[in-house]
């Protein structure tokens, strides 16, 4: 009787292990959530260059605490969402997040082919990365801080020129 309470008690507790694990990755950047200030279209060459939208920066998610290498803190929705179609006439595109508050930010994008993309202190404390021969497709954006934070008022611009 004793073995078989240590053997149910052993599998509660794997299970509860098991759902604490996939709780955790739920709650880390995914593409596959809806956004969070919505998605747009946007083609080469498009105008007005940059293109602006508001936003929030920050988060309670540690990038660390979900297996990334880089220092920061998110939500786990991309913040926005654009799918980039044609050519870029510049061979460049560029994401960048300006604060408009005394916050350190940073930036995570999922391109295309799925690969991350993450930079911190591009200008002073705001962030941007830029693409050669940017791919066409969707690209994700979590616009977060240093710092765990959040509610932070900035901006986040799209070019293809110079930034």
């Amino acid at each position: 009787m004793k073995i078989a309470r240590r053997l149910l008690a052993g599998a509660g507790l794997a299970a509860m292990s098991l759902s604490l694990s996939a709780a955790a990755a739920t709650a880390c950047p995914s593409y596959n959530n809806p956004t969070v200030f919505g998605s747009a279209n946007v083609p080469a060459n498009f105008m007005p260059d940059p293109w602006v939208r508001n936003v929030t920066a920050g988060g309670t998610v540690s990038l660390q605490g979900c297996g990334f290498s880089w220092p920061g803190f998110v939500i786990s929705r991309p913040d926005f969402r654009f799918q980039y179609t044609g050519t870029s006439p510049t061979g460049q595109l560029t994401i960048a997040l300006e604060a408009r508050s005394n916050v350190d930010t940073i930036l995570l994008v999922n391109a295309p082919d799925g690969t991350w993309h993450f930079n911190d202190d591009y200008r002073g404390t705001n962030s941007a990365i830029t693409f050669t021969n940017p791919m066409q497709g969707q690209y994700d954006i979590w616009t977060g801080s240093y710092y765990r934070s959040s509610n932070n008022p900035a901006q986040l611009l799209v070019t293809e020129l110079s930034y």
